[in-house]
């Protein structure tokens, strides 16, 4: 993210006002007036645009360099069964590089075991699809495991993609929405995840270079209403970038890092609202969680508790001093900055290099409730955005939202593209840049600006989605 209005301050003073206990109502973490803006710790180590290599225009974090589906096959997914021909687990479990690119809109529901990406090089392009995109959710019960999982894998990128469990599973520890494991280079970016008697996303054991962006994670169910677990173990240093996102009517976990020293874990630009009894916490299971928590919006709720941390440092099972640098962060009625704990492990400069510049929190409240999660936006998203609006709406807690069914949000199925050769992207669009749409000239670059023309093409469909646009 670009940062805005940046001044440069010395992280000393800044650490200084930081390890203060906070208890106003608003806070700049680092002392700073909200004229000025934040100061800008990344100096020379944000991560360089580079087109043709990075996953797509404008990709974020330490997963940015993700390769997804680029050189390889383009895949149509024309049903929303769920396996056969055309189908989306198809598109999933095909080897080598490849783009599904979706032909038609609404929901996929997995009524046998969920696909595994295991796979790699792959890109799940959401914003292909017509209508109001596309849904994923499962039949519950023995076949009721975490929809979207990525499994012994790397280069993956997913985006556009919403998951809503309207039914319970009856494995109950592998019942979220996405879930990475054993897995590098992997981006999800603006996704949706709603609904899971698990974490809504969750990652553990040997991962890196994973980035979390621009998502919106809303409403878990009881009693593990949680945003995001994000962990190592076995105890290796990862990198992982958790951007941009919303974290809305979940308890706790918002988001929960627990990594060994020597990793590199940042916190940015987020918006966290309704915790009930803290937003971030930082575990040290393996040895102390080196995390920078910056230019986030932490604002209260109407569940969360009278008194409730931004950052909380959990010690149970402690084997280590966790290292936090947190700045810029605002509270919005929320009391306090950091549990006593968590001010102790305090640290006066950034732990490691941060991966993108960061924007105000008031910057980043604006741009995440108007641009973050799957576009187009489905009721529940435009719902849980007026709560954060509003400081409205709850946590699940009626007993009724547990057994369901919850209802799915309506998911029109629109009309396609043309797309007469078939290389994923429109024949308009091809037209207008000087393309020929009966040759597949996907893998080629055009304007030879270092973007493939299926990358460019990819990226248009998403900026038309976020303008409220179909691709036509």
């Amino acid at each position: 993210m670009v940062s805005h209005n940046t001044t440069t301050l010395l992280c000393a003073g800044i650490a200084a006002l930081l390890v203060t206990p906070f208890i106003a109502t608003t806070d700049w973490g680092a002392g700073q007036s909200e004229e000025r803006g934040p100061a800008d710790f990344s100096g020379s180590s944000v991560l360089p645009d580079v087109p043709g290599v990075d996953a797509f225009p404008g990709a974020e974090g330490f997963g940015r360099r993700a390769r997804g589906g680029r050189g390889g096959a383009i895949i149509p997914v024309t049903t929303l069964a769920d396996h056969g021909p055309g189908s989306l687990r198809d598109c999933i479990e095909e080897k080598g590089p490849r783009t599904c690119v979706f032909r038609v809109g609404g929901v996929i529901r997995f009524t046998s075991r969920r696909p595994l990406i295991r796979n790699p090089y792959i890109t799940i392009a959401g914003q292909t699809a017509p209508g109001g995109g596309i849904l994923i959710t499962h039949a519950g019960g023995a076949e009721g495991y975490t929809p979207i999982v990525a499994e012994g894998t790397h280069d993956v990128i997913i985006r556009h993609i919403r998951v809503r469990t309207d039914l319970n599973g009856s494995h109950r520890g592998s019942n979220g929405s996405f879930l990475y494991k054993n897995s590098r280079n992997i981006i999800f970016d603006h996704v949706s995840g709603a609904w899971a008697l698990d974490q809504i996303m969750s990652g553990y054991a040997d991962n890196d270079n994973i980035t979390i962006s621009n998502s919106i994670f809303t409403q878990g169910v009881p009693r593990h209403d949680k945003c995001a677990l994000l962990a190592s173990d076995p105890k290796d240093a990862q990198k992982l970038s958790f951007i941009g996102n919303l974290c809305a009517h979940n308890g706790d976990r918002n988001p929960d890092v627990n990594f060994p020293p020597h990793s590199c874990v940042e916190v940015l630009n987020n918006v966290f609202y309704n915790g009930s009894s803290q937003f971030t916490e930082v575990h040290e299971t393996f040895g102390g969680t080196p995390v920078n928590i910056i230019g986030n919006y932490y604002k209260k709720g109407p569940n969360s508790k009278a008194v409730i941390p931004a950052i909380d440092r959990v010690l149970v099972a402690s084997t280590g001093e966790s290292k936090i640098f947190a700045a810029d962060n605002k509270l919005d009625h929320v009391k306090i900055m950091a549990t006593s704990p968590a001010e102790a492990a305090m640290a006066q400069h950034p732990i490691c290099p941060l991966s993108v510049r960061v924007m105000s929190a008031e910057n980043a409240y604006a741009k995440v409730l108007k641009q973050a999660g799957a576009f187009p936006r489905d009721s529940l998203d435009v719902r849980t955005v007026a709560d954060v609006t509003g400081r409205t709406g709850a946590i699940l807690r009626n007993p009724a939202d547990l057994t369901g069914p919850r209802t799915l949000p309506a998911i029109s199925s629109g009309a396609p593209y043309v797309d007469l050769d078939e290389d994923g992207m429109a024949d308009n669009w091809e037209r207008a840049h000087g393309m020929n749409p009966m040759r597949n000239d996907a893998w080629q670059d055009t304007d030879h600006n270092g973007w493939a023309n299926l990358d460019e093409f990819l990226d248009f469909a998403h900026r038309e989605r976020l303008a409220g646009r179909e691709v036509r």
